[in-house]
């Protein structure tokens, strides 16, 4: 399960449980809304409640990373998981944004959302 909210010139997701291609179709949707309206946008993911992702979950995350890979700022990740933080970086090689790691959310939110 999911939860998405726009904030300004930011898409804010938070992953409950598992994250499956369903909810990133979602996410995928909200962050087209954004880019249509917003141009580039930042990404605040919050990723601290998820338990795990279905592969096609992955594949589609890469494919979408490269179709957008100039359409965002800052991307935030919120986790305690190295994993997760390893993926994060690897976004890196298809992505043309500033991607930061955080443990902690109100971090995040201040780094992407100054104010």
């Amino acid at each position: 399960m999911i939860a998405i909210k726009l904030e300004k010139d930011t898409v804010n997701l938070a992953v409950l449980g598992e994250f499956t291609l369903s909810d990133y179709k979602e996410f995928e949707a909200a962050v087209l809304y954004g880019l249509k309206f917003k141009g580039t946008l930042n990404l605040l993911i919050d990723l601290r409640d998820m338990s795990g992702f279905t592969v096609d979950v992955a594949w589609e995350e890469i494919k979408f990373s490269r179709e957008h890979q100039f359409d965002f700022n800052k991307i935030a990740v919120v986790t305690k998981e190295k994993w997760i933080s390893w993926s994060a970086w690897i976004q890196r090689l298809f992505l043309d944004a500033k991607i930061q790691i955080f443990e902690d959310y109100d971090v995040a939110h201040n780094w992407i959302i100054p104010g």
